[in-house]
């Protein structure tokens, strides 16, 4: 899943956090830890001193066998057990006012009394208020920790989002941003100088690509102008000639296919035109188009057309299609699906157009035969032998809807009709 640069920087940011600032609380904890049994070790040794003074002064210390009020005793070893250093050890001990075994901290250390014999003396002290400490810190510890990573987060949230405004503001005029159309805004001053300099790189390419788009603009404008020139003076042309008399069959018959090969010339310039048109966004005007009221229309004006092979047409309103569209791009959208499914209809066919609220389905009659629904969107693909087709009506069709998000235009064969399916989702359609 994709996530924006803001999240995807503070989740890696939270992740090293959270390594560095446990490692670092780690060795922090350790530390007091030590510094806490430092502590208490030395003070047992501060006691192991004036114990064995004491000692020295009342030897009846020398029968302490067992711990007593003082917390330390003494027994005699051999030689063979002395060792001349001190050991300390963590133990527990039953404390009879918890009624259960509690830490103590243990010093050991062996020493010659005054008499010349070994003694060990065995000295002990209660760490249960040092480990409360520890825990109390320890507590406090995490508390800081929990709190410590929430606030860095947050802070650099709050940062990351200021500091990424202008990074948004360019990308949203980025998305607004269309060929030909209109861009005037207020010169922007970011403090930030990346953002300042992405900026002006994005305006000196804008202006570039406006510039190259005018250029291509004007030349195929040009072009399909200074075509449609020759083209009709040509057609001009060769119908004089057809209607001389001296003309055998042979010559005229001649003369006719070269007239349809022009005209199909001039319709495939349109249509290239068209198309040109479209996916450079030159219809930009948009408007409440009533596509009910259209298609109506639009069956009035093929009338002769359609008498013309017989077809039957029928119109069944099941809802209101409507929306913002440009009103040319809504014509000819709604054109070249009427003329498609009139002209490659059967003599004596059937045309149904069906109106819902999302969706247009335009459903002719066939030759059993259904089409390649891959392929039938694609410029200049024709399926059949017909001569007089650019094989470019459908992938104007295709062209309009992927102007607008959120609307599709499909094929379908269903029982043995042809049907074309313009959808729209509204949830996409402002």
């Amino acid at each position: 899943m994709k996530v924006s640069l803001k999240y995807y920087t503070i989740k890696y940011m939270i992740g090293i956090l959270l390594l560095i600032i446990a490692v670092w609380a780690a060795l922090f904890y350790a530390y007091i830890l030590d510094e806490v049994y430092d502590n208490v070790d030395d003070g047992l040794k501060d006691r192991k001193i004036q114990i064995i003074k004491a000692v020295y002064h009342d030897p009846k210390l020398l029968d302490s066998k067992d711990f007593g009020f003082n917390e330390f005793k003494i027994k005699p070893i051999s030689e063979s057990e002395y060792k001349d250093k001190n050991r300390l050890y963590n133990k527990m001990f039953y404390m009879e006012y918890d009624d259960k075994d509690q830490p103590y901290r243990v010093l050991e250390t062996d020493f010659i009394d005054q008499f010349g014999k070994r003694q060990r003396l065995e000295i002990r002290t209660s760490t249960v208020e040092q480990d409360e400490l520890v825990y109390d810190l320890t507590t406090a510890l995490i508390v800081l920790y929990i709190l410590l990573v929430i606030s860095i987060v947050a802070v650099n949230g709050y940062m990351l989002n200021k500091a990424m405004r202008p990074f948004y503001a360019i990308l949203n005029r980025l998305k607004k941003y269309q060929f030909g159309a209109s861009s005037l805004q207020e010169p922007q001053n970011y403090s930030i100088k990346e953002f300042e300099e992405l900026n002006v790189e994005i305006e000196e390419m804008i202006k570039r690509n406006e510039f190259v788009f005018h250029q291509q603009k004007q030349f195929i404008e040009n072009a399909s102008h200074e075509l449609q020139t020759p083209l009709a003076i040509v057609t001009n042309k060769i119908d004089l000639k057809i209607q001389n008399d001296d003309l055998d069959k042979k010559n005229m018959n001649f003369l006719t296919e070269v007239k349809g090969d022009l005209r199909r010339m001039a319709g495939l310039n349109k249509s290239l035109l068209m198309l040109s048109k479209i996916e450079n966004s030159q219809f930009n005007k948009m408007a409440k188009v009533n596509f009910n009221e259209m298609i109506a229309e639009l069956v009035k004006s093929y009338e002769d057309f359609i008498e013309f092979k017989k077809i039957e047409v029928s119109i069944v309103e099941k809802g209101f299609f409507g929306a913002d569209f440009n009103p040319d791009l809504a014509d000819i959208l709604l054109s070249n699906l009427l003329k498609n499914a009139i002209k490659y209809n059967n003599q004596e066919g059937i045309v149904n157009i069906i109106i819902e609220d999302n969706r247009l389905v335009f459903r002719n009659s066939s030759n059993g035969v259904p089409l390649d629904k891959v392929q039938i969107f694609n410029r200049f693909y024709k399926q059949g032998s017909d001569h007089s087709s650019t094989g470019l009506g459908l992938s104007i069709i295709r062209t309009i809807t992927k102007q607008y998000p959120g609307w599709d235009i499909v094929y379908e064969f269903e029982d043995g009709l042809h049907c074309f399916i313009l959808s729209k989702n509204n949830a996409l359609v402002s």
